[in-house]
């Protein structure tokens, strides 16, 4: 079973960087387990499509802006994302290109669990990430990591 772990995020804008941070931490503790491909992307839409391809399972892990309280992590699935209509047909939303990617004969994941850290500040040009959202990254490494056991767990149990 081929596994992605997948970081989201724009590293110039603050918060938005959360899911390229745990990506690397992911990385770096996970020292090249069998199966498990941990990588960084910084495009959406169509992009997001083609790097999910050919994986049985992805775990995207990337920051929120919910209105939630900065720092909180959450487990979500491409269900509990609302679509969204955009102006170019590479800004589509993650569950569309799901959907695109199944309709094009793509092997796409069976499996898609999103890591979700909510954000304080995605608008603004810094290089840091809020004090908040800072402290979560150790939170969201642990809740990929616990995704990334469950689902072994799952396996060694089938």
């Amino acid at each position: 079973m081929r596994t992605l772990v997948l970081g989201l995020g724009n590293p110039l804008l603050g918060d938005d960087a959360v899911g390229l941070k745990v990506a690397a931490l992911v990385r770096d503790r996970l020292n090249g387990a069998p199966g498990v491909d941990v990588e960084e992307e910084e495009a959406g839409g169509l992009r997001l499509m083609e790097r999910m391809t050919g994986y049985d399972r992805v775990v995207l892990v990337d920051a929120a802006v919910t209105g939630g309280t900065p720092g909180d992590v959450r487990r979500l699935t491409p269900d509990d994302l609302p679509t969204q209509r955009t102006a170019t047909a590479h800004g589509i939303d993650l569950p569309s290109a799901l959907l695109l990617g199944r309709q094009l004969g793509y092997p796409m994941p069976s499996e898609v669990t999103i890591v979700a850290i909510e954000a304080e500040s995605v608008l603004d040009f810094r290089l840091d990430m809020t004090p908040a959202v800072a402290a979560a990254v150790e939170p969201a490494v642990a809740a990929v990591l616990e995704e990334l056991a469950r689902a072994r767990a799952e396996r060694g149990a089938t």
